[in-house]
């Protein structure tokens, strides 16, 4: 293999630059050229590309995003825009790639392959929802800034005996929010999986605040159902209903834009080089992950269109540490 493609696609996450980093040296160290597409799979479609050196990617490990860019592309879903990508690809004489993303990636990685492209994913989405690796790069980082915020306020409830609802991203899967708020003590956790009804949010808080607790902390995944803003809804018609005074806060994408814990630059690296390795060794459609404290291969066939559930075990435990 001579000149790979590599690229970020989907939803960015803290330690993309870092796997961008990874692949680039570790690829130009087995003498092969690399190409950056910019902003994604609608990048490829449109031919947009950068040749890239080891001096273009330095000083970038530590920075959050993609310096990359990443776009959602609705022409690529169509064989009409998968065949205009392909051609870029062939112009520019490009014979392998690397996609670094989530499950909306990924897929589009596995479309690529069944049309001969020699293709290699790696694991990045702070959801921690791909099948294939125990942990996804940026996941370490955004429940990091999820915890820190949930101890700040924690703080600030203790001070004026105050219940707190932390809502933080996770449209579809519930894993930042399930693993911040068993991290940071928090008496609900409510995820699009396992969704907590404003009336059962009501009764742990009064029971919170019977025990002698000085503040509360629910914490909410994004994809609920019954969000913040319908659950301040509830509690505003009975501000009896749980003791404490009720204030929310929505972290949004701030969980996302953080530099990358130590965690996540390393498990980047590590899955960067791992991905040149498996162009190297000619196997391609599969997926790089983490799993068992090595680096893996699984293939994009069996991952496409599946969603890691989240561990019940995690909520339970958390219900019971919360008394």
């Amino acid at each position: 293999m001579k000149h790979i493609a590599v690229l970020t696609s989907g939803g960015d996450a803290p330690g993309m630059n870092a796997a961008i980093r990874a692949v680039t040296r570790s690829a130009l160290d087995q003498g092969m050229t690399v190409s950056g597409v910019l902003q994604g799979w609608q990048g490829l479609v449109d031919g947009q590309f950068r040749q890239l050196s080891a001096r273009d990617v330095g000083g970038i490990i530590q920075v959050g995003g993609t310096f990359l860019g990443s776009a959602r592309s609705s022409d690529f879903r169509t064989e009409a825009g998968r065949s205009k990508a392909l051609r870029h690809l062939s112009q520019r004489g490009i014979d392998g790639m690397v996609v670094i993303g989530g499950n909306g990636s990924q897929t589009g990685s596995y479309m690529f392959s069944q049309m001969g492209v020699h293709v290699v994913g790696i694991a990045s989405t702070i959801d921690n929802d791909l099948l294939g690796t125990d942990i996804s790069i940026g996941c370490d980082t955004a429940i990091n800034v999820t915890l820190e915020a949930i101890d700040h306020l924690r703080t600030t409830g203790s001070s004026h005996n105050r219940a707190f609802l932390v809502e933080t991203m996770g449209r579809d899967c519930g894993y930042l929010a399930t693993m911040a708020g068993l991290a940071g003590g928090a008496e609900v956790i409510s995820t699009p999986e396992f969704e907590v009804p404003a009336s059962d949010i009501a009764l742990r808080l009064h029971a919170a605040y019977e025990r002698g607790k000085t503040h509360a902390i629910v914490v909410i995944a994004e994809g609920v159902k019954e969000n913040t803003t319908k659950i301040l809804a509830y509690f505003e018609a009975d501000k009896q209903r749980t003791g404490f005074e009720l204030r929310a806060t929505t972290l949004g994408h701030v969980v996302r834009g953080a530099p990358p814990t130590a965690f996540d630059r390393i498990l980047a690296t590590r899955l960067g080089v791992g991905a040149i390795q498996s162009l190297t060794d000619g196997e391609t459609g599969i997926l790089v992950g983490w799993q068992k404290n090595q680096v893996t291969r699984t293939p994009l066939a069996d991952i496409t269109g599946r969603i890691k559930p989240v561990d019940t075990e995690l909520l339970d435990l958390a219900r019971i540490l919360a008394k």
